[in-house]
């Protein structure tokens, strides 16, 4: 028998691959089981194989409790033993030890050789998962490709070879893709998940990464360095953007990527269903790389938001339809691909939006500043929009000013300093005294200093916002809030209020019920 078992050792190690410790493993756990249904399924038992002689020995084991910690309760008792008794057997056992006796071994014959055999294959396939899955570390975020297997729950199992597969999640697949057996698909590995089989790699055929991996293959430039690709922005099967920068100013970076009559752009659209790809220019100006990334859409206007990091965008009123794109696609994808919050408007709406925000900041500097109509109208025209841009600007931006003389700017400079040192010292006293709830500062979409500011005018906590109405809102002095966005902080306050009238409803239709 000890012969036989060298024999499957080296024949399993040396078929799968596998080393002989794993095979040795498996054979003690198997003889284990074939020991338990010959005695008793409920005891323990430990079996050791001798890795030269292939002789072995089984041994009954008993865990060791310690029937003095609370909570302990003996649930197998042909199996385990109370630490006052193990001390009989062995004076200097601890619990959570083992107390082990020499029983009779089972005879390497057909029963234990069928455990085995079950035994082996399930610790040969968790081997070479684990050995698959320390190839494909350093592999996540690469370009895979491997042909269906089968179709498991939705999820593509795709075989990429050398005993390795991988799994296509059903909401990593192109929708209205149709998958089955035999098909060739190309993804990107996203992960290797711990599952209770083993690792699992997770191929994407949707995420950004794929487009990206796609085009380095298909244009040389991009992988000879000549093309960078900046990113991506998918909507998969559908439509996608990505941005190329040349770094290399012979190069191309859009015709080298469309290739001879549009023969590269193709073979990336064919492999993902047909998906519609723009390629945009980068730029370095972020308004530019905008008006870029609304291609085919013509941009107008742009005006930039640095705060929100948004951009208002104009479009003739014909294109409007065509920068928004079907179900708002392509404006976005644009915003996707350029990291901006794009807001796309007709050129009427951008005007009379522009003519708004110039009044209001017009109306703040003349409070501000204490000016009167026209000064403040000037400085508006000039593209001043705040008073730190005015204390702090170079003096000799606004002296280039035409209605202004040295003596107006030095007054206007000192009057928004004032300014902005009132406020600064009013908002220490605030700190000392009302200060926000937690509340308050955690509500969504409220920031810190909005919060505080609230808090000066005695709303402080959440439920204090949420008895506010928006016109009252409004009228607080100092909290430069749009009517807008003041409705939405006091609805998102109120939203408790609705939970708990929820609540009280669905109780009234329960006991009614009852």
């Amino acid at each position: 028998m000890s012969k036989e078992i060298l024999q499957v050792v080296e024949v399993v190690s040396n078929e799968k691959d596998i080393s002989r410790e794993v095979i040795f493993q498996a054979l003690e756990a198997a003889l284990a089981m074939a020991t338990k249904k010959k005695h008793s399924e409920d005891i323990g038992v430990r079996v050791a194989i001798d890795r030269e002689t292939g002789e072995y020995e089984t041994f009954q084991t008993w865990e060791v409790l310690d029937g003095d910690e609370p909570g302990i309760e003996m649930e197998y008792p042909d199996a385990q033993l109370w630490l006052i008794d193990a001390v009989e057997e062995d004076p200097e056992i601890k619990p959570g030890e083992f107390i082990e006796k020499p029983i009779a071994s089972v005879e390497f014959g057909r029963i234990a050789a069928q455990a085995a055999k079950q035994v082996i294959f399930q610790k040969v396939r968790e081997a070479e998962r684990e050995k698959v899955a320390a190839e494909y570390q350093e592999r996540v975020g690469e370009l895979l490709g491997g042909i269906v297997k089968r179709m498991d729950r939705g999820s593509a199992i795709i075989d990429l070879g050398g005993n390795a597969e991988a799994v296509i999640p059903r909401e990593h697949q192109i929708p209205r893709d149709p998958v089955r057996p035999g098909d060739r698909l190309r993804g990107c590995l996203m992960e290797i998940q711990t599952e209770q089989r083993g690792p699992q790699l997770v191929v994407s055929r949707v995420a950004p990464e794929v487009l990206v991996e796609l085009f380095t293959l298909e244009v040389p430039e991009i992988s000879d360095g000549l093309i960078e690709l900046k990113g991506a922005a998918r909507d998969p099967g559908s439509r996608a953007k990505i941005a190329v920068h040349s770094l290399d100013r012979r190069v191309d970076p859009v015709g080298a990527c469309v290739g001879i009559r549009g023969s590269r752009v193709q073979a990336v659209s064919n492999e993902l269903a047909g998906e519609r790809v723009d390629i945009v220019p980068w730029d370095e100006n972020e308004a530019q790389f905008v008006i870029n990334a609304m291609s085919p859409a013509e941009v107008v206007s742009v005006v930039v938001d640095e705060d929100k990091h948004s951009m208002d965008i104009a479009v003739e009123e014909d294109n409007l339809s065509q920068a928004i794109g079907r179900g708002g696609q392509n404006i976005r994808l644009a915003s996707e691909l350029t990291g901006w919050t794009l807001n796309v408007m007709s050129e009427e709406e951008f005007d009379t939006k522009a003519e708004s925000e110039a009044a209001d900041i017009q109306k703040r500097l003349m409070e501000q500043l204490d000016v009167d109509e026209d000064v403040a109208a000037i400085l508006v025209q000039e593209g001043f929009s705040g008073v730190e841009e005015i204390a702090y600007v170079d003096e000799t931006d606004m002296m280039a000013i035409e209605e202004f003389d040295e003596d107006i700017v030095a007054e206007l400079r000192n009057r928004a300093r004032d300014y902005l040192l009132t406020r600064a010292i009013s908002h220490e006293e605030v700190l000392e005294g009302r200060a926000p709830a937690q509340d308050l500062l955690e509500l969504e979409g409220m920031d810190e200093q909005l919060a505080y500011k609230l808090a000066a005018h005695g709303i402080i906590t959440a439920e204090d916002l949420a008895e506010q109405a928006t016109d009252e809102l409004m009228d607080l002095e100092g909290l430069e809030l749009t009517a807008e966005r003041g409705s939405e902080l006091i609805m998102k306050a109120r939203e408790p209020w609705f939970a708990d009238e929820q609540e009280i409803e669905q109780n009234a239709e329960k006991q009614a019920e009852a």
